[in-house]
């Protein structure tokens, strides 16, 4: 991949491990954690889809609540761990290989920026918690658009802010529809596929694919 002047990571399931906040409550919870953690997520990008459609703005830190809220009523989740659901939420775990991968790419000297739905103030909680401080040039929000992924207008925010082509960034993404979004824009995309999934039918196939961050170091 060559003439990349930025690496453009999504934050959250991409570096930061949106299940973790659940799977530390998971005694509390109990054998339903899961499905909890992955239906809260759903019901929260489906909530940042709604809303843009409806052209409804609520920050990523509203919906996350809102989200919570539906989740617990569904699956029938004390109302008691709502408060450290959310607090664990400000604090979510990076995946396994993130941080050494990061500082290896660091030490390249590679522009390295978060765009993510999420918060100014989130975004910088996260990269603080998982002592990521010195790593990233940008942390960019959708909040500067007020609209959310995957609309057009998030995916200019790197190419208005530092004046480069598109096709100069590589954005790396655990989200298919995220990739699908990003690659229809015209950055180069490389899907983090952890997972072991199949991807989306959106017009756009994804030219890499890796199972973690260690195997972009071999790539750039």
């Amino acid at each position: 991949m060559k003439n990349i002047k930025v690496i453009i990571f999504d934050a959250y399931g991409t570096l930061f491990d949106v299940n973790s906040a659940a799977a530390k409550t998971k005694n509390k919870i109990g054998e339903k954690w899961e499905a909890f953690a992955n239906y809260w997520r759903t019901i929260q990008l489906e909530y940042t889809w709604l809303r843009t459609l409806m052209g409804r703005h609520k920050d990523f830190w509203e919906i996350t609540e809102d989200s919570l809220d539906k989740s617990m009523k569904v699956f029938n989740v004390n109302k008691l761990l709502k408060n450290e659901l959310l607090d664990l939420y400000k604090s979510l775990s990076t995946f396994p290989e993130v941080n050494q991968t990061l500082k290896e790419l660091k030490k390249k000297q590679y522009k390295l920026t978060i765009l993510s739905n999420g918060t100014p103030s989130l975004i910088r909680n996260l990269v603080k918690e998982n002592d990521l401080e010195n790593i990233f040039d940008d942390l960019l929000s959708v909040e500067e658009v007020k609209t959310y992924k995957p609309h057009p207008h998030v995916y200019n925010i790197p190419i208005k802010k530092y004046g480069i082509l598109k096709n100069e960034v590589a954005y790396l993404s655990s989200n298919t529809w995220d990739i699908s979004a990003a690659g229809n824009f015209g950055f180069k995309t490389i899907w983090v596929n952890r997972n072991n999934s199949i991807f989306d039918n959106l017009d756009f196939n994804p030219p890499m694919q890796i199972k973690n961050l260690n195997e972009l170091i071999n790539i750039l």
